[in-house]
């Protein structure tokens, strides 16, 4: 696997070694010695897919300690925008944001540690995410920033997304009380 550093503080962008013939491929998606040896200790507890048609948003979702997640993200079919965002207020990249193109065909997979808002954009329809998280779901510990905060300028490929409403009414960036 090779491991990848990005400009924010202790994300990764993983892409396993693939091998393909005639027949198909195969991949290691996931090996913890190796993800140990980069990150450090992990415990995943859960593993999370959805299904997404072409131009829906989703996040930028965190939670919050003490039910914070690291997530391994990776796109099993079509293909994404992942974004991330830095909410710990003592990293020197605080606010800052990062977008990687994440598909079936390129097999890359993204490690978001505990601290970051995380959300994505489909580029396809019937998309299909999926992830590793450290920590179970707490919906008390649950928060989100709106997917368009004028704050942050993430630039969105989709210009008119299907959003859900929790994602509509997100807070702005500006008015984050991070416990990170």
């Amino acid at each position: 696997m090779k491991f990848e550093k990005t400009p924010l503080n202790d994300v990764y962008i993983i892409t396993p070694p693939v091998f393909g013939d005639h027949r198909g491929y195969f991949m290691e998606s996931f090996n913890q010695k190796k993800l140990e040896k980069v990150i450090g200790t992990i415990n995943f507890v859960q593993d999370n897919q959805s299904l997404s048609s072409k131009n829906v948003i989703r996040g930028l979702h965190y939670q919050a300690p003490p039910h914070a997640q690291g997530k391994l993200v990776r796109v099993i079919k079509g293909s994404v925008n992942d974004v991330i965002v830095d909410i710990r207020r003592n990293s020197s990249t605080y606010g800052k944001s990062l977008k990687v193109f994440l598909s079936a065909e390129n097999f890359k997979m993204l490690w978001i540690p505990p601290g970051f808002a995380h959300g994505f954009e489909t580029l396809e329809d019937e998309t299909i995410f999926a992830y590793k998280v450290t920590n179970y779901y707490n919906k008390e510990s649950e928060g989100s920033i709106k997917w368009d905060d004028p704050t942050l300028s993430i630039e969105w490929e989709t210009q008119n997304p299907s959003t859900s409403e929790k994602d509509k009414e997100g807070e702005l960036f500006e008015n984050l009380c991070s416990l990170f």
